[in-house]
This record gives structure tokens, sequence and C-alpha cells, in this order.
């Protein structure tokens, strides 16, 4: 058995859900806690303080929408990595899991070696960013804190969802060039992560919104790139 001190964490309404996918990680070594709807979920995250949270969309007393928005307001749970199991794979279904600060979105059904390989790279990826040396990026009006995952644009504090911040970090880290789409999906959500094509687009759109159109710059059919 590995990774026995993994912490993961499995919220859904469906008990052959829980049963499989939880069966099947904790064969790969993971501490397994399990909730049956939102409300329950929160609370089990509070007191677990999980590595990992697999949250289903539909659920009842509270959906995994509102659950995922209660749990990233835990300080304790920052680096906590969130991903959605669901079989709705509708874009403002996804939209709205990113925007309150999902990591990633899985839809139902999944073979269960798909969603162990899903889930070591969400965790491998995590870890790695952990170990990274923090340190603070300034640009202008924009201060990044990588170490506390916060920002400060025009003297206003900022808290950004995990991807986002990962995007602008990324972006950031050599103003003007243009990143390829590839290299971001890459970069940011790692090359076993499978989201949809319009993941990146609708994360720049959120960062455009809250730190100006213009600090970004689109170059069709290549990529991104940070231009202030």
């Amino acid at each position: 058995m590995k990774d026995q001190k993994v912490k993961i964490l499995l919220v859904d309404d469906e008990p052959d859900i829980l049963e499989i996918v939880g069966y099947n990680l904790k064969n790969e070594g993971y501490q397994i806690y399990t909730a049956s709807n939102g409300k329950e979920g929160v609370e089990k995250a509070k007191k677990k303080k999980p590595d990992l949270i697999i949250l289903d969309v539909m659920m009842p007393e509270m959906d995994g929408i509102e659950a995922c928005e209660q749990i990233r307001k835990i300080p304790e749970l920052d680096h906590t990595v969130i991903t959605f199991l669901t079989a709705r794979s509708e874009d403002y279904s996804m939209i709205a899991g990113f925007d309150v600060g999902a990591d990633d979105y899985i839809t139902k059904p999944i073979k269960p070696r798909v969603l162990v390989s899903k889930v070591k790279s969400l965790l491998r990826r995590n870890k790695a960013k952990k170990e990274e040396k923090s340190d603070v990026v300034t640009l202008g009006d924009l201060v990044i804190d990588k170490d506390q995952y916060k920002i400060i644009f025009k003297k206003q504090e900022m808290v950004l969802p995990r991807k986002e911040f990962e995007l602008l970090s990324l972006l950031t880290s050599k103003p003007g060039k243009v990143f390829k789409r590839e290299e971001i999906l890459d970069t940011v959500w790692g090359n076993e992560v499978v989201v949809g094509g319009r993941t990146i687009d609708v994360h720049i759109r959120k960062l455009r919104e809250k730190l100006g159109d213009d600090s970004f710059k689109t170059v069709k059919g290549v990529g991104y790139k940070y231009v202030k």
C-alpha cells in the first residue's frame, strides 16, 4: 500500500458511486471518507482536512457547486484539490464549478483505472506546487503572492480560484510571451487530465473581468499572453 497518509473525501448521493470509487481508491492506499450530500461534505471537509475532494454536482440539501464555494472559504483547506464527478456536462455547470474554485471536472461514467490515474495526477501536481519556492511577483499595479495564493490589484487584495491563479502566474511569469494553448493546458491542468476545449477561454474571461480586458491578448489559433 502507498500514499497511506493521503486523505480523499468522496461526496455523492449515490451509494453505488461511493462504494465503487471508494473501493478503487482504497486499493491504491488512500484514506477514504464519504458524505452523501453537500452539507455533510462541508462538515466532513472541516473535520478531516482532506488532500482531495471529489464532489458530485446534483445532491440533496446542498449541491456540489455551493459545497465547493463553502469549502473554498475555509482557510485550512486552501491547498485542498477539488474535482467534480458528475454526469452533467453542460457548459454552464462546468463554468459554475470553475467559478467557485474547482480544479477539475470529471464526467460519469468513468473507468476505475482512468479515475485513479486522474486522482494521482491531481495529487502529484498539487504536491509539486506546494514544494515550489514561494515568491512575490510585482508587475505595475499587480502583485502576485504565490505563497499565499493571493493577488493585490490596484491596492485591493483578491483571492482567485486556484486555476485562475495558476493561469495568471504562468502568463505573468514571462510578460509579452505568447503561451500556446497546449502549453497552458499541460502546465496548469496537466497532460493526464482531460478538460474541455473551452476551459482556458473560460478562465481568461474571468481574469479579464477582474484585472481588465487589456491585460490579456488573444493570439488567434495560438494562445494568450499577458501584456501589462
